[in-house]
């Protein structure tokens, strides 16, 4: 391949008047659903090869033209969806359904219990304490309140060490892009301070509450006007001072994709920033605050992922380096650099994903065979033991809290869920060795009426990858059950058994849910994530192709009653899937997803994910990203199956281009009556922080679509 060879043919004016004639004829045709349209071809040489986009112009949301055509795209999609015959019936089920609640994120603060908790027709979430483990819940803050239209969502929250404050962030219209408040907890009064920019802000308060550490973006006007989704930098904050004095702790000189994050030690003498540098990367900066002294790098030149506890005396470090499924060592503040640490928790067959040093026990999560595992052990490894859980399901940390237990403690808050067990908040007292439920969302839905099954099955380069089959106990496997296949793979995340309202409403009516585990996520360790990542990224898909594959092989079902289903970079799998294996399914419903692989670097948050999927500047990685990009792969004369694509119009993460280039292109190159349709989703994001009521929308059209697909 030449180097980077990168020309527009088509001239700006010449362009737009080509777009005004084309949308001219486009437009006095008849606009029956869909409608046409407009091809407005630009080529582009990009390492010497010539590519051809003839939908450039449905880049740009703000234009009037690809407003109207939006427009057009959304009255088709509801004039299909409200034609499902039983609308009405599943619309008013999932409503039902979706009183059953929401909870999450458990820590100790203080002594005191925090959780996120969702009941009944509530909007959003309500995080509340408890005093005691038996004592009632109190409202700690209520985003239900932040909006009269509930579209202000509480993104993200740091209780002070004492429990006395709370720093939270909250944004609108789901764009994530949070402002930081201050909440004195006790008497229910905010405080004057403010900090806007505060995106997935990671928070260290000091001992005494008087001030924390900050990650935010710059201020409009401070840096690069392009790049305010870039540049996190770490700052301090003193309650009462202006944010716009903060100094600069962290940041500034470093590349501007740079994720750092804060902590300090229990006694506030140590500062660590652990700077994530894609999702295979970590270095980790250590700084004496009581004698000033500059940020020491603790692990220059090693590649690998670190996370870390600080103690005031030592410091524990769970990482994946000469460990994939990880390991944790111990360090010393007066040797601080990792030649000098000490193994105490060696690597195993259980991948291990999560750990917290509470009082004198270690507790680790693990995954095995996909599935939590809570183990406890001394402070030098020994002595294992294993908490007792269901046998399948997920274990859920706390909000950047480490398994929601405190240093000098001896609980520990975790939440439980499963696709058979709704969600619940445990109580683990380590010293009597007691487990006890918190809180939980009661149902009186069946779920024992539903089997579960983890499969491992065979895919590309005698590899094997794994998936989690749901279905009712009578399934007769005759070939012919409704099947939803599920994938992500990517980005080293981890699918592991959850709970779904909706999807119990599918297994009853026959349905099997098929939940993916594929190369590109985390759960069999770091060597399983690599080997669907840059270059190996088809690893992910063989895997998803091989999992459907398996579920008509062995007479689940069949190509006819298969639905294939994925968001984000989910989305990227399916559309893959899609314009690779057209034959293999009969829908897809496809969320928020990378699609133009050629372009994805170059819009919102994008440059973030080069070192997960590649850098199209780069000739070796503009060869297999132009390779499987599912836009350059659509080809006419295809019988495409239906696809619902989901957007949203408020997403900083994946802008709707992807979905709106996509279908088009989709539209124009099928030879089947098969519906290409594209939702977009009004005043939300990525899908954080959506009100109940947006939840709902989206939820009701997606099942429609996939029940009316399946014949349900």
């Amino acid at each position: 391949m030449n180097r980077s060879v990168f020309r527009h043919r088509a001239g700006g004016l010449i362009l737009a008047t080509v777009l005004v004639l084309v949308l001219t004829q486009a437009c006095s045709r008849k606009c029956d659903c869909p409608g046409e349209t407009a091809i407005v071809p630009v080529t582009d040489t990009i390492h010497g090869v010539e590519i051809v986009d003839h939908y450039r112009w449905l880049e740009n949301g703000d234009d009037t033209a690809v407003i109207a055509w939006e427009n057009r795209q959304d009255r088709c999609v509801r004039q299909y969806l409200t034609a499902y015959p039983d609308r009405a019936a599943l619309e008013q089920r999932i409503i039902e359904l979706m009183r059953i609640g929401t909870m999450h994120s458990p820590a100790i603060c203080g002594g005191q219990y925090f959780y996120m908790k969702r009941a009944g027709d509530e909007d959003h979430a309500i995080l509340y304490r408890k005093r005691r483990p038996d004592a009632p819940a109190e409202v700690v803050l209520d985003p239900n309140s932040f909006s009269s239209d509930a579209t202000v969502a509480l993104d993200w929250w740091f209780p002070s060490p004492d429990g006395r404050y709370l720093a939270f962030g909250k944004s609108a219209g789901g764009t994530e892009n949070s402002t930081l408040f201050i909440l004195d907890i006790d008497r229910q009064t905010m405080l004057a301070d403010t900090i806007p920019q505060a995106r997935a802000a990671s928070i260290a308060w000091e001992p005494e509450s008087g001030g924390f550490y900050y990650t935010r973006y710059p201020l409009p006007g401070e840096l690069h006007a392009d790049d305010d989704e870039y540049y996190r930098w770490v700052y301090y904050h003193r309650l009462g001072g202006d944010y716009r004095q903060d100094p600069l702790v962290f940041g500034r000189g470093r590349d501007k994709t740079d994720w750092p994050n804060v902590q300090l030690s229990p006694d506030g003498r140590y500062l660590m920033v652990v700077a994530y540098q894609g999702w295979t990367r970590s270095e980790m900066y250590l700084k004496d605050l009581q004698d000033n002294g500059d940020f020491v790098l603790i692990n220059p030149g090693v590649a690998g992922l670190f996370s870390i506890q600080l103690l005031d005396d030592d410091f524990y470090v769970m990482t994946n380096h000469e460990a994939p499924r990880y390991r944790i060592l111990r360090g010393s503040y007066p040797k601080p650099r990792l030649e000098n640490w000490r193994e105490i928790i060696p690597e195993s067959e259980a991948t291990l994903e999560n750990f917290g040093v509470v009082g004198d026990k270690i507790v680790l999560l693990r995954l095995a065979d996909a599935s939590s595992r809570l183990v406890i052990t001394d402070l030098d490894g020994g002595r294992p033991e294993v908490v007792t859980l269901p046998a399948i399901g997920s274990i859920m940390s706390g909000n950047d809290h480490v398994l929601g237990g405190e240093h000098d403690g001896h609980e520990i808050l975790f939440g439980y869920n499963s696709f058979s067990v709704s969600p619940r908040i445990y109580h683990y007292d380590l010293k009597s060795d007691s487990l006890r439920i918190l809180d939980a969302i009661e149902t009186d839905l069946d779920l024992d009426n539903f089997e579960i099954n983890y499969i491992r099955y065979a895919s590309t380069g005698g590899d094997s990858a794994s998936m989690f089959l749901t279905h009712r106990r009578d399934l007769v496997l005759d070939g012919n059950n409704p099947t939803l296949v599920y994938g992500y793979g990517g980005f080293n995340v981890n699918q592991t058994p959850y709970f779904s309202r909706t999807m119990t409403h599918f297994l009853d009516k026959g349905g099997v849910y098929a939940y993916t585990q594929i190369r590109g996520g985390g759960e069999y360790g770091e060597d399983w994530h690599r080997d669907g990542m840059l270059e190996r990224k088809q690893n992910s898909f063989d895997d998803f192709i091989a999992a459907v594959e398996w579920l008509i092989e062995n007479r689940y079902t069949n190509p006819e009653k298969v639905v294939i289903e994925g968001g984000s970079n989910g989305g990227l799998l399916v559309g893959a899937v899609l314009v690779q294996r057209p034959d293999l399914m009969k829908a897809v419903v496809c969320s928020r997803p990378l699609l133009d692989m050629v372009r994805y670097h170059k819009f919102l948050i994008g440059e973030l994910w080069i070192p997960e999927l590649g850098s199209p500047d780069q000739p070796e990685q503009f060869e297999y990203l132009y390779e499987y990009s599912p836009y350059h792969r659509v080809r006419p004369g295809v019988a495409y199956p239906a696809v619902l694509f989901e957007s949203a119009d408020h997403d900083t993460r994946v802008g709707p281009m992807h979905a709106r280039k996509m279908t088009a292109a989709l539209q124009a190159a099928t030879t089947s009556d098969n519906p290409i349709l594209l939702r977009v989703q009004r005043q939300t994001g990525h899908g954080q922080g959506a009100p109940r009521r947006i939840v709902l929308e989206e939820l009701i059209d997606s099942w429609c679509f996939i029940f009316g697909q399946l014949g349900l």
